[in-house]
């Protein structure tokens, strides 16, 4: 038994804190319940920050977004039952974009497990699918060994969410805390790729005639954005990304294709399906991208570079693995290649890019997102944007130019509705120094607008561009497409509150843009506020994101997206009146 004045010997709940001051926590994002208290009543003196969330699932958010922003691990706290399950939306959000995360739940007392005791939840098991791995814990003496394998589990390899579920008996125990090595057999992520590979796909750049890159969000992971520009440059091979990569190639440089695939760029997926060699990076061949995957890049041979073995060969067939790191493998590539001019491949990109540019229709009387998005890019180019899901997020990917690797935060695989918002708060608690921006929807913004509270009372000033149609946008624009513009369910019409009010009711600033004129000098007001402050650009519902790739069709079958009045005029008044009856402040969209 430990010495009773031992400097070492401590409860469970004080061991936790130790193991977070350890693995250098500052921050962590929560919400306490019953079997908590105890770790609660330890954080009451800690040195490290708690903010308190008002739903756990902006908890989850929170950590992620700090996460992506800092690259470091994001730590979220949750009660057991119903604060463990609140959870669950936002671990399976990390783990589909490979978040590190670790998230520490209450349980019940040990001896209680199994016998349906009130707010217990089987959590380990609920979330077995969509974290790297998670504990149990029985005793607190193996509290600094899993805090420990589950902060380097959650950052090695492909990284990821691990869960501790912490039982109150467990944090109430004393015990003698001694900081272990990490010794984990079996677990030994393969983070050097083979050198024999390097040289094949080496070669076969040197050899290609119509290479092109496809940079994923692998890229960021590794911090490997500027082997990504060395290799494209010296090469003079032009890059595209997925969602998730955007920012680690700078979108103002000639060699940038923006994103791919359904919302992607034009000359993005020409580029793609005309090539002959595609090296894959960091990225994962998903549906949103490859579009009907018999149909893609028919004539490309794919080198595709992972740290995850599982995910070559998983999607698409594959002809020189690179199994490693992206910084790596990158690295690699650069000193065996030599140095490539110019090609007629690059003059056939280049007008790709000057016949199929980014565009939408003008319009002096209704605000335009892709105005919105621009004119903030204009104003705050430095910013970390985060974004919900639907048109604001394939909005923010294509009209914002984005030059930084971790300065885009979305939600890509599992497409997260109401992540944005909570997303910044983390965001900007990681870089409190750089403006942060969430492009929201108005449905998105509802799903956890309740963390306004969360911004002002911890003086969080976070910037939100809510995209305010009065719909689910994106789902009615399938609707319209492909339903015979039948809005079954996706107006929200006067259920909408009044997001100036809702603002100011929280204690946050409120701006309205109902015209062009108006987006300018509320975006400067903004960002001229040192409060959360909400800004409502009230837009044509009928406004659809273009291009588009039909779901099921190859990538090069691109549609375009115009609005016509002469064609749509009656369906947009129908949808006017029935979104903005009512809201007198609304009147003049």
């Amino acid at each position: 038994m430990p010495k009773e004045d031992s400097p070492n010997r401590m409860t469970g709940a004080q061991a936790v804190l130790e193991c977070l001051k350890r693995e250098g926590v500052d921050v962590v994002f929560g919400l306490p319940g019953g079997v908590l208290l105890p770790l609660y009543d330890a954080i009451y003196n800690s040195e490290i920050r708690h903010i308190l969330v008002r739903h756990e699932q902006g908890a989850a958010h929170m950590a992620d977004g700090y996460a992506r922003a800092t690259g470091k691990v994001g730590v979220c706290i949750a009660t057991s039952g119903p604060g463990a399950t609140n959870l669950v939306t936002g671990i399976a959000t990390a783990y589909m974009d490979s978040v590190p995360m670790v998230a520490i739940t209450g349980q019940v007392n040990t001896f209680l497990i199994g016998k349906d005791a009130f707010q217990e939840a089987d959590i380990t098991g609920i979330t077995l699918p969509i974290t790297k791995h998670n504990y149990l814990l029985r005793s607190a003496k193996d509290i600094p060994r899993v805090f420990r394998e589950a902060f380097y589990i959650a950052r090695s390899g492909r990284p990821g969410p691990v869960l501790i579920d912490l039982p109150r008996d467990v944090t109430v125990e004393e015990m003698e805390f001694n900081w272990p090595e990490v010794n984990l057999a079996g677990y030994h992520p393969s983070v050097k790729a083979h050198e024999m590979q390097i040289k094949k796909a080496a070669k076969a750049l040197m050899e290609a005639e119509r290479p092109v890159i496809y940079a994923g969000g692998g890229v960021k992971l590794a911090d490997a954005h500027r082997e990504l520009f060395d290799l494209s440059v010296k090469l003079s091979v032009p890059v595209t990304t997925t969602l998730m990569g955007i920012g680690c190639f700078p979108e103002d440089h000639p060699l940038s294709l923006g994103m791919l695939g359904m919302h992607g760029t034009k000359y993005a997926n020409y580029t793609i399906q005309e090539s002959d060699l595609i090296l894959a990076v960091g990225a994962r061949f998903d549906d949103r991208v490859t579009g009907k995957v018999s149909s893609f890049a028919p004539r490309a041979k794919i080198i595709h570079v992972d740290v995850d073995p599982a995910e070559i060969g998983k999607n698409v067939r594959v002809d020189i693995p690179l199994v490693g790191d992206a910084k790596n493998a990158l690295a690699g590539l650069i000193k065996e290649v030599q140095p490539k001019p110019r090609s007629a491949w690059n003059d056939k990109v280049d007008l790709w890019k000057s016949d199929y540019p980014l565009k939408y229709v003008p319009d002096m009387n209704i605000i335009k997102p892709q105005y919105v998005i621009e004119k903030l890019c204009e104003l705050a180019p430095d910013a970390i944007i985060t974004t919900e899901v639907g048109q604001n997020q394939m909005w923010a990917a294509q009209f914002f130019v984005h030059k930084d690797p971790r300065k885009f935060i979305s939600s890509g695989g599992l497409g997260t509705m109401g992540y944005g918002f909570p997303a910044a708060i983390g965001a900007k608690m990681g870089i409190p120094d750089c403006e942060v921006i969430d492009i929201a929807g108005d449905g998105s913004f509802l799903m956890n607008s309740q963390e306004l509270a969360t911004a002002v009372v911890n003086d969080i000033p976070v910037k939100v561009a809510i995209i305010n149609n009065g719909c689910l946008g994106m789902v009615r624009q399938w609707q319209e497409l492909f339903f015979g513009k039948r809005y079954s369910a996706t107006i929200l019409g006067r259920t909408s509150p009044d997001f100036v009010k809702l603002a100011e009711a929280y204690g946050a600033v409120g701006l309205r843009a109902t015209k062009p004129a108006e987006v300018e000098p509320v975006i400067r007001a903004a960002l001229a506020s040192d409060r959360p402050t909400l800004m409502d650009f009230i837009v044509s519902p009928l406004e659809k994101v273009s291009p588009m790739v039909p779901a099921g069709a190859a990538i090069s079958e691109i549609l375009e997206l115009e609005w016509s009045e002469e064609s749509d005029a009656s369906s947009l008044h129908e949808i006017i009146a029935k979104t903005r009856s009512g809201v007198s402040s609304q009147e003049g969209c």
